[in-house]
């Protein structure tokens, strides 16, 4: 290595140095403002994958820092998921699981059941979340329930207003989140889809998909 080279890394080193200072007395001075505490609404949406396995994935950090939560699932239910053999033998003490789909709607093949089922699921979830012993309850797939208007959009909104808890977050997955939804929700985030292994031919698989 010639000494130009050396002087060159050298400089570059220092401005990088500089460069960094700069942005972490920035930064440190955003996160200085940034002093609240709430109990959010979460919405995962979107047609990429990975919704529901971003909503477990705030639950399994509950778990890992003993704070008490549930999981109420709207849609899923006919086939067993790692997430809940998981929570159901470990750590069914902090996480309260409740399965109350029958599967997707072209599975059941019944609109007057999967209303049934959905409605059951929502008065459940009202229930874990009122109660103000959760500090987060995850309503997985509510999205496709709202979005086939199996649960009034607004009953949902009205309730998450006006009698969720004020330090419950509640994370709520789906495609097709209701525009009235994403509208009071405090984080949005879509899932962009780009590539699906589903288009090649490749079927769910344990440990990816469920």
């Amino acid at each position: 290595m010639t000494e130009d080279t050396t002087e060159t890394i050298v400089h570059d080193d220092a401005r990088h140095a500089e460069k960094m200072a700069k942005k972490k007395a920035a930064r440190d001075k955003i996160m200085a403002t940034k002093i609240g505490e709430k109990g959010l609404v979460i919405i995962h949406t979107g047609k990429g994958k990975g919704k529901s396995t971003a909503g477990f994935g705030m639950i399994f950090r509950h778990i890992a820092h003993g704070m008490p939560c549930a999981v109420v699932q709207f849609i899923k239910g006919a086939m067993e998921t790692g997430e809940r053999e998981l929570i159901d033998r470990h750590f069914s003490d902090l996480c309260e699981f409740h399965t109350m789909g029958e599967g997707f709607t072209w599975e059941t093949q019944d609109r007057a059941r999967d209303v049934a089922s959905a409605q059951a699921a929502w008065s459940k979830a009202k229930e874990l979340i009122a109660s103000g012993e959760k500090s987060m309850v995850l309503l997985d797939e509510i999205n496709i329930a709202l979005r086939y208007d199996y649960i009034d959009v607004a009953e949902v909104i009205a309730f998450l207003q006006t009698e969720k808890p004020p330090m419950c977050h509640v994370v709520m997955t789906g495609r097709n989140a209701k525009d009235e939804l994403i509208e009071i929700a405090d984080l949005v985030t879509e899932m962009e889809l780009i590539k699906h292994p589903f288009r090649s031919g490749i079927k769910g698989q344990k440990g990816v998909e469920y």
